[in-house]
């Protein structure tokens, strides 16, 4: 097995070299997240890892490998292999889940491609959120319309995402007769590795199989009542496909934190932020008692779709909210680390003193 095939390149060439010691270490890719074990993929095959403890036992929940990590493998064909080392990542999607924190979704990917479906499911709000964490990851967003020939709205949904967008390439395809799969093909190259993101019974499993012209993934129908689907899904997993592209699938996901993507918040609302800029006050809040505000102007003079402005409302306020829960857990992290340093001293002190 060629780990080359599985997007592994000089950059990545560059900074395992810094692991290369009298230990047999190997470069591979995590190819599927389990609960206490990994997949990987390197020269030796396919085989389960587990993370050596000396390595990983200080590690942050964000530190510790996530599916498209490469990693420096101690490799035991036959046997559960270590993980000595995470790589540095190229790109990274990082979600905010209120009930761990911050947790990696996936890392080095060439796209983002943001699924959703032409259907009753259609959620702009929502597609604008995953914009914010696609900009934010540092890979190139697509959005891709799924279930296009069941619509008769999907003119409407076009012109919907064209504004959210905002310069994003979008593609509606049809995964089972394969309508735009060729054009949505030709935007990727051998190598490139994409990640799929979006909610359950979009069609993500459905898209895979049709990128890899055979069955990958199984694939559950939608509820008719509510045009929702269930988990088809259940963790997320790399695929080499046949023409040489590799995808990242993941469970579908209604609640995605934005975590403290303030670049992504930036690019997705561009042009909300060029309006703030003309606003009279720097420190203009752009809500209606503002004076001389820009955005205002632009709501009241229609050009600017009400939804697109509540929803970055919204997203922002979610921003601010995170980065002043970071900065307290940093601290309390902070005052942990010192607490802990200072009993250490005191102890070691202890020890010699009774020599």
């Amino acid at each position: 097995m060629n780990i080359n095939d599985y997007g592994y390149n000089d950059y990545f060439a560059a900074h395992f070299a810094a692991y290369e010691t009298s230990e047999r270490l190997i470069p591979a890719r995590i190819s599927a997240v389990f609960k206490h074990v990994y997949r990987v993929v390197s020269e030796d095959g396919e085989q389960l890892a587990k993370l050596k403890t000396s390595s990983f036992r200080d590690a942050l929940r964000v530190d510790r490998p996530s599916i498209g990590d490469f990693v420096a493998l101690e490799s035991h064909p036959g046997d559960t292999s270590l993980i000595h080392q995470v790589l540095p990542r190229k790109t990274i999607i990082l979600r905010d889940d209120p009930d761990i924190g911050e947790q990696v979704v996936a890392a080095n990917f060439d796209y983002c491609l943001l699924v959703c479906s032409a259907n009753d499911d259609f959620n702009l709000n929502r597609i604008e959120r995953y914009l914010t964490i696609a900009w934010n990851s540092g890979a190139q967003p697509l959005i891709i319309v799924t279930k296009s020939d069941l619509t008769d709205q999907l003119d409407h949904y076009l012109q919907q995402l064209e504004i959210a967008g905002f310069g994003v390439p979008v593609y509606p395809v049809d995964s089972i007769h394969g309508d735009g799969l060729t054009e949505l093909q030709a935007h990727f190259a051998v190598g490139d590795t994409l990640v799929l993101l979006g909610s359950s019974g979009v069609g993500k499993s459905s898209l895979v199989n049709a990128l890899a012209g055979e069955y990958k993934m199984k694939t559950n129908a939608i509820r008719e009542d509510d045009a929702k689907g269930k988990h088809t899904t259940t963790h997320r997993e790399l695929h080499l496909l046949h023409n040489g592209m590799i995808v990242i699938d993941t469970p579908g996901m209604r609640s995605l934190g934005i975590g403290q993507a303030s670049t992504g918040l930036e690019e997705t609302f561009h042009d909300i932020e060029s309006l703030a800029e003309q606003c009279r006050f720097h420190d203009c809040a752009h809500t209606e008692d503002q004076p001389d505000c820009a955005v205002q102007q632009a709501l009241t003079e229609g050009t600017l779709p009400t939804k697109h402005y509540n929803n970055w409302l919204k997203l922002k306020k979610e921003l601010a909210y995170n980065e002043r829960k970071n900065n307290v857990t940093q601290l309390r992290q902070e005052k942990q680390k010192w607490k802990t340093l200072s009993k250490t001293h005191k102890q070691n002190s202890k020890n010699r003193a009774n020599r």
